[in-house]
């Protein structure tokens, strides 16, 4: 489903019209990530699907960055982008997550049960980086991400969609300049 700003209202086509001005709603930040071929699609495919949960709508969606494998460096290059959506007021952060995890599987993700290869390659990936301003330690979601502030490749596309936004109370520019990283267009490094 394609959704599109007009008028006010995102409009799903054929006559469907969301208005999330008129509606109680959470802002969610997603990073979405793959590097199993074709990663870009893998990525398009979990938007389709995300399209699909009710009362959830995407706002705004980074570009696509090409990222360096962090811990686990044996494996293809990663593709990650940062997506913001507006859930409706029905949705929590532990059942959001729960949701995510089943699309995740739907999608091809296997995890494996060998500590070594948990930052492995992966056919999708989809964290949940944010839930407002929620904090929670929860075993199934904790929020923030516990390792956003450490990841320029969620951080980079998160400052593209939200440059003023803070995690924590922490400015996500400043987040960027607390470790090494460097990019060269669509390319990450850390």
């Amino acid at each position: 489903m394609a959704w599109r700003w007009r008028d006010g209202a995102f409009d799903a086509g054929r006559g469907s019209r969301y208005d999330i001005r008129a509606m109680e709603k959470h802002t969610v930040y997603l990073g979405l990530g793959a590097n199993e071929p074709p990663a870009a699609r893998r990525i398009a495919q979990a938007f389709e699907e995300l399209g699909r949960i009710p009362g959830l709508v995407l706002d705004e969606a980074s570009p696509i960055y090409r990222t360096e494998p962090q811990l686990y460096a044996d494996q293809p290059w990663f593709s990650n982008q940062v997506a913001r959506f507006f859930a409706d007021a029905s949705w929590e952060p532990v059942p959001l997550m729960q949701r995510l995890l089943e699309l995740e599987t739907a999608l091809g993700r296997v995890r494996s049960t060998d500590p070594n290869l948990r930052y492995g390659p992966r056919a999708i990936d989809i964290d949940m980086l944010l839930f407002d301003d929620l904090v929670s330690d929860h075993p199934v979601c904790t929020l923030p991400h516990p390792r956003l502030k450490e990841r320029a490749f969620w951080l980079v596309p998160l400052r593209d969609i939200a440059p003023d936004i803070a995690i924590q109370g922490t400015p996500v520019g400043t987040c960027l300049e607390a470790f090494r990283w460097f990019s060269d267009g669509d390319r990450i490094w850390q």
